[in-house]
């Protein structure tokens, strides 16, 4: 297999550089101290596409596909996770309306996400009973005279608190499990939805992560995102692209921790443990290189058109634990320095634990790869 990286992903990477170096670096400690909603840094990511990535170009996206979204969001991540995280949620939800829309939703919303109209773009689909089991969901929704109404609660909704567009899952029938689960197109100013309070969280705290509240939400016939009752299938493409992402930007946190520990190492010419920890930081270099190719591989089946949830799973696997564990090596590495806001370290090890938890934690991820990986063998022995 050949696999190169083109022309035209390499300068969305140079893009994705480029905004990370000149607006989110210098912003991020900052950001991660006061913390609230990113909105003029999403407003010049905006500005240079970076909303709708793999979006069609005719919907006002840069139309470059998903290997070039990934590399953009590493590069992001390495300067501030927590407006890639919002970054990130607009792409996937831009591309869900791009992909199960209707004519007329996606002319009317897509270009508007692409571009900050709706100022950002919001996933709702989990609940207290149903974060890692979705088939659980106690939302509902169901039919009126004018379209539907809309009943229930949403938690960990990144961007709730600034979100212009949701989309909402929500049973429309008493079928079991994940049969007659819905989705919605939800405007953020609609009467009815309630944000509350973001919640306090360990890190990512530039990027907002709130409960909602749907009283007698009224929506009309087209609010309805794809077919009744297949809305589960929605959510689960969503979130295999949305995998590719976590994996990117734990590969992003990851690369700007090995950054700060290379210069650690060799500002310790003279250190006796210095030996050691060359050994560990080889070891790191080299598992965050398979976790980039891992990540790469997916999007490029994702660009190719091929199926890419069991390479979507490993990759975010892998990335994420795989960061998780170099930031804590650096973290360690630093000593008491590294408990330091200046240093920077102490933000990339808050910032990445969530990566093993949203899109799927990884108790998921292995669950989804055996099966895959059973189901292949089985076939083969068939």
């Amino acid at each position: 297999m050949e696999f190169r990286i083109s022309q035209a992903e390499a300068e969305v990477e140079a893009l994705g550089r480029a905004f990370a170096r000149e607006v989110l670096a210098p912003k991020a400690i900052e950001l991660d101290v006061v913390g609230g909603f990113p909105s003029e840094s999403l407003a010049s990511a905006a500005d240079r596409g970076l909303l709708g990535v793999a979006v069609p170009c005719e919907l006002g996206g840069l139309g470059a596909g998903a290997v070039a979204y990934a590399l953009a969001v590493m590069q992001t991540a390495r300067a501030c996770a927590a407006t890639t995280v919002a970054l990130c949620v607009n792409n996937m939800v831009a591309e869900v309306v791009a992909t199960f829309g209707t004519r007329e939703q996606r002319e009317r919303l897509v270009p508007r996400l692409c571009d900050g109209g709706l100022r950002i773009g919001a996933f709702a689909l989990s609940e207290a009973d149903a974060g890692s089991d979705p088939a659980r969901m106690r939302t509902r929704a169901r039919k009126s005279d004018h379209g539907w109404v809309l009943d229930g609660s949403k938690l960990w909704v990144t961007s709730g608190s600034a979100a212009g567009l949701f989309v909402v899952w929500a049973r429309t029938s008493q079928e079991p499990g994940a049969h007659g689960i819905s989705c919605f197109l939800v405007p953020g100013d609609v009467p009815g939805l309630v944000r509350g309070t973001p919640e306090a969280k360990m890190g990512l705290h530039g990027s907002t992560t709130t409960p909602l509240e749907f009283d007698e939400v009224e929506l009309g016939a087209d609010a309805l995102l794809g077919d009744e009752g297949r809305g589960f299938a929605v959510a689960m493409m969503a979130l295999d692209g949305g995998r590719i992402g976590i994996a990117a930007q734990s590969v992003g946190i990851a690369e700007a921790a090995l950054e700060l520990g290379r210069d650690e190492l060799r500002r310790r010419s003279d250190d006796l443990g210095r030996e050691a920890a060359e050994g560990w930081f080889a070891d790191a270099a080299t598992e965050l290189s398979a976790a980039r190719w891992l990540t790469l591989r997916a999007a490029w089946r994702k660009r190719t058109d091929q199926a890419f949830s069991h390479e979507a799973a490993q990759a975010k696997l892998f990335a994420s634990e795989r960061a998780n564990m170099v930031c804590g090596r650096v973290l360690a590495l630093f000593g008491l320095d590294g408990e330091r806001e200046a240093t920077g370290v102490e933000r990339l090890v808050r910032d990445v634990r969530v990566a093993m938890i949203y899109e799927g934690t990884s108790e998921i991820q292995r669950l989804i790869l055996a099966r895959s990986i059973l189901r292949r063998f089985e076939g083969r022995v068939a």
